[in-house]
């Protein structure tokens, strides 16, 4: 099919192909198959076998070694906290090399990389954070994960705010790593939400869901020793399988020439108690959050990070109603029939949960509900929803309402009902009233 399409439009490229031929049509014994009637009917492999792939490289893609450093990649954020290039002052540009988008897509995910790195170093010297190892008895040979907690996380005896992001390649304190890039530090990050909780007295709990393995490369194989001669006489099955072998090593030598520089090969080792979303989010709450001080705890979580959260009721559901007072969630991706949630969680929900997600309505109007959980609102229209975007993290990439965390800081002044709780283990319930303080 590429061949038929340059011909197509590079009609000298048809003359090259008639020298190039080996021999003739397998079908109809004419010698030029990309001109014969029955071109349709040539394997793929067959036409390969008699093009010389060397021609077909009109163009070396670079190689696929990339700055480590902002200052290498000749960018900067700027007071605005907007990504721009240091010498053209011009914003991120994917495209960097016409024609190859591998390379262009490789060197955004590089750069990427810094960006995480960035990100982790304003939570450490802006909003003065520090990072706990995950898991917290971990050896020093076994890989890790981290969160990042404010100086009284685990002290405050009023508030705690515990962030929760989507899936994909974003890290601890980050919404989008495509908004970061492509708009502002602000619009990305969860920095914002940081300084603001602080400002208002939270302990402030920062996750990292998807920091769930440690990838190394594997170690290089031993070529296999030759095999002896097969005879001629062998079996046709033996044929086959002989002739299959043959075609997928075609197969690999053209994509060679397609796909010239081979990734390394890589493994993942999962981090103890930490391999998912869920399981770092019920971990964190195991260590951390259940063992804060604050009599109130305050949840923001995002996409995946909602259905993490709502697995966590399903594990710790008497723990999360006598602890948490508001969750604040946007676009979540929970389902709790898919879950199957307790019917005792979806009624907490519908008092204490709200989600804003994407549509053309104002801000916080109300919408209709999809499945009897929580409240559903508008996000407004000056909510950013870029799914699958060329190169996006795949990801929602949202920016947050700031009713969210009004939403949050003002739950303080709702009433939380019924909410079940267990008296020194003992074996009878009874609900509680109380107003948050």
């Amino acid at each position: 099919l590429e061949i038929s399409l340059y011909s197509s439009v590079n009609p000298e490229w048809h003359s090259f192909t008639q020298m190039k031929v080996k021999k003739s049509c397998c079908h109809c014994n004419f010698y030029t198959p990309l001109t014969c009637s029955c071109y349709p009917l040539h394997p793929v492999s067959d036409l390969l076998s008699r093009i010389d792939l060397d021609e077909l490289m009109k163009k070396d893609e670079p190689p696929l070694n990339f700055p480590k450093t902002l200052e290498e990649f000749e960018y900067a954020f700027n007071e605005y906290g907007q990504l721009r290039h240091i010498k053209t002052g011009e914003a991120f540009v994917f495209n960097a090399r016409e024609d190859l988008h591998r390379w262009n897509q490789k060197r955004y995910e590089a750069l990427g990389e810094i960006i995480t790195q960035y990100v982790y170093e304003l939570l450490e010297k802006k909003c003065n954070m520090t990072k706990e190892i995950l898991p917290v008895d971990a050896s020093e040979d076994e890989p890790t994960s981290f969160i990042y907690l404010s100086s009284d996380a685990l002290s405050n005896p009023s508030k705690l705010l515990v962030l929760i992001q989507g899936s994909g390649v974003v890290r601890a304190g980050q919404w989008a790593r495509r908004l970061i890039i492509n708009q502002d530090l602000d619009s990305g990050t969860q920095i914002p939400y940081i300084t603001r909780a602080m400002e208002e007295g939270y302990g402030v709990m920062v996750l990292n869901p998807n920091e769930n393995y440690l990838e190394v490369e594997k170690p290089a194989k031993s070529s296999p020793l030759p095999s002896p001669p097969e005879p001629l006489d062998e079996p046709a099955e033996k044929r086959e399988r002989k002739d299959d072998k043959e075609g997928k090593k075609k197969r690999e030598f053209y994509e060679k020439y397609r796909n010239p520089q081979k990734e390394r090969e890589t493994e993942r080792i999962p981090i103890r108690e930490n391999a998912s979303s869920e399981e770092h989010v019920l971990y964190v709450w195991d260590h951390f959050v259940s063992k804060a001080a604050a009599k109130n705890v305050f949840i923001m979580a995002h996409s995946y990070g909602g259905l993490s959260f709502v697995e966590l009721m399903n594990q710790r559901e008497a723990q999360v109603k006598n602890r948490v007072c508001a969750v604040a969630l946007t676009d979540s991706a929970h389902n709790i029939w898919l879950q199957e949630t307790s019917r005792g969680t979806q009624d907490w929900m519908q008092q204490c949960c709200c989600n804003w997600v994407s549509s053309p309505e104002p801000l916080d109007t109300p919408l209709e509900p999809m499945l009897p959980d929580c409240p559903r609102v508008s996000a407004g229209r000056n909510h950013t929803l870029c799914i699958h975007a060329p190169h996006s993290d795949n990801v929602h990439a949202f920016d947050f309402p700031t009713s969210g965390l009004e939403f949050v800081s003002n739950a303080k002044c709702n009433w939380r009902t019924s909410s079940v709780t267990w008296l020194n283990g003992a074996d009878t319930l009874h609900n509680s009233c109380t107003m948050l303080d």
